[in-house]
């Protein structure tokens, strides 16, 4: 079944992979192969279809609050279709690159065993691995994952940032930004270099496609700068140089540049003229991390950028958010406040829900108070430590709703004359 359509996606667009999947698929007993991706909001799944449609009785969108099959996708849990309405199994499979929830995988299967169900999950990860892979010149994707049209500034920011989720054994590291449709000057973006992680979020002035534009520049000046191996305050330089030189002061970014060091547990950052981060310690709101801020990038203040440091311990979560979070006002003229922001975050961790999970609530919960119409960004950018074994994954599995792969085989030791030994 894998090696069939690995050896097929060479020369497959997206268009066909439901139908190649699905005969594939029939190798290990498996039948009736839906796929459905996941919108940008985290709202619904749409059904990926071919050149045939959407096949008799199965569903083309499917809502992901308050339904099984969203449930499956919020948990990251493979999850029977109930009730049974045959002898063969059914079942609803997450679809995760890494650690990225991109849908879900629905289908029939002969047989109801442990095998089967391994050999689904490996179906769904193939799936995920070919997605990822075409997605970025396949129009037919774009358009399923959007319930309205993208603005300009959301359709060049989706396309310039990483995955919302990323994990290894040393770090979990999950975004989020709303209005997903109508993106203005919000950009975020995280990095690995052997241990160190970078950690970049931008806040363009602006509400329009020029905000859209300096974000852009922002977020591109900044990646430059840190591939040529420019430092944080070098990092933060090269963006206001950038910014000066195309728009001779008249638009400007905040931002935090950040590292962690995945070693020692020692996160360093600058502070551009932007909110400071929030540690969450113990699932207890700690403080706002102090330092001097230097003045925004793009405006020529003067101000000296000063690096600053912390110590964190194993389990820290460090916290990047732009005021679209915490200014967003409900019908009484309230702010959602950082206090009900920090809470918010400190709950769903306690309660266990897988780190995307809890962010996408966020924005819901966000998007609720302030009637469903954000007026500026609301961008998160969280970072939590684990510490410095990068295959030490177990934490990271269960943080981001993954089941935990069984380690690889040992291979067995032989003596000189080729024998096996136990």
């Amino acid at each position: 079944m894998l090696a069939g359509l690995l050896d097929a996606s060479h020369l497959m667009p997206l268009d066909a992979l439901p139908e190649r999947a699905g005969e594939y698929a029939q190798a290990a007993g498996f039948t009736d192969v839906l796929i459905y991706v996941a919108d940008l909001r985290g709202e619904e799944l749409h059904l990926l279809t071919g050149p045939n449609g959407v096949p008799p009785g199965a569903d083309r969108d499917i809502r992901i609050d308050g339904t099984a099959p969203g449930r499956a996708f919020q948990l990251g849990r493979l999850t029977p279709v109930a009730p049974q309405k045959a002898q063969d199994a059914v079942w609803w499979v997450p679809v995760v690159d890494g650690t990225e929830r991109l849908g879900l995988l629905r289908l029939r299967s002969a047989y109801d065993d442990a095998r089967a169900r391994e050999d689904a999950d490996r179906l769904a990860g193939l799936l995920a691995l070919l997605i990822t892979g075409k997605r970025t010149s396949s129009d037919t994707l774009a358009r399923l994952m959007r319930t309205e049209p993208l603005n300009i500034g959301a359709e060049m920011a989706w396309n310039l940032m990483p995955p919302r989720t990323f994990a290894d054994g040393r770090v979990v590291i999950a975004a989020s930004l709303e209005p997903a449709y109508q993106i203005s000057g919000d950009v975020y973006e995280y990095a690995l270099d052997g241990p160190l992680v970078h950690l970049t979020l931008f806040d363009a002035m602006g509400h329009d496609n020029g905000a859209g534009l300096c974000g852009a520049l922002a977020l591109g000046a900044c990646r430059n700068a840190r591939r040529q191996g420019a430092d944080l305050a070098a990092k933060g330089e090269a963006v206001e140089t950038a910014l000066i030189d195309q728009y001779n002061y008249r638009r400007y970014a905040t931002g935090i540049l950040a590292t962690l060091d995945t070693r020692d547990g020692v996160l360093s950052w600058v502070n551009r003229g932007h909110h400071p981060p929030v540690i969450i310690r113990g699932n207890r709101w700690s403080s706002h991390l102090q330092c001097p801020p230097a003045h925004p990038m793009g405006t020529g203040l003067g101000l000296e950028s000063t690096v600053c440091r912390e110590q964190l311990e194993p389990g820290d979560r460090v916290v990047l958010y732009t005021d679209g979070i915490t200014e967003a006002r409900g019908a009484d003229d309230r702010e959602f406040g950082l206090e009900r922001f920090t809470d918010f975050l400190v709950r769903h961790q306690i309660d266990g829900l897988p780190v995307p999970e809890t962010l996408r609530r966020l924005v819901q919960a966000v998007l609720d108070y302030h009637d469903g119409e954000l007026q500026d960004d609301a961008t998160v950018l969280m970072c939590e430590w684990l510490g410095p074994a990068v295959d030490d994954t177990e934490r990271a599995a269960a943080l981001t709703g993954l089941p935990l792969s069984d380690p690889p085989p040992t291979a067995p030791s032989t003596t000189e004359n080729g024998s096996s030994q136990p």
